[in-house]
């Protein structure tokens, strides 16, 4: 396709144009860190301690059970949890469900918060779970 100029002035065009698209490609090479030194590494994703994981998913497994008012789930690995973890959702489940019957439903959601973000700092204190290791 042309642009209606001249073959001569086309031709200058690209003489003109093709130096300074060499230039830029090398500038661009040149961008980088300078010599010997490393680039820099991207920084690593934030991990999730243990204390706050467990309590995301009991938590998550508490009021969705307590939502199923009495349904079962499954067992505890199909929850994605470990032993520890779905005897602490056992324990906030039967004493959420004893708030709900008594204070209503509004009590039992903040039990569920205050006692599972209780049990599983408990649990995890020393950043890995305690007791045996299937806990």
């Amino acid at each position: 396709m042309t642009d209606g100029a001249p073959p001569r002035v086309r031709s200058a065009r690209l003489r003109t144009l093709a130096p300074c698209v060499a230039l830029a490609v090398v500038l661009a090479g040149c961008a980088g860190a300078g010599p010997g030194t490393a680039p820099r590494p991207s920084p690593s994703p934030r991990t999730t301690s243990p204390q706050e994981l467990c309590t995301r998913l009991v938590t998550h497994w508490a009021h969705r059970l307590l939502a199923d008012a009495g349904g079962g789930y499954g067992d505890y690995q199909s929850m994605g949890l470990s032993n520890g973890q779905y005897e602490i959702l056992r324990t906030v489940l039967d004493a959420a469900r004893a708030e709900e019957r008594s204070n209503g439903s509004a009590f039992a959601e903040e039990l569920i918060a205050r006692q599972t973000g209780r049990s599983c700092t408990e649990r995890y204190r020393g950043g890995g779970p305690t007791g045996g290791p299937w806990q």
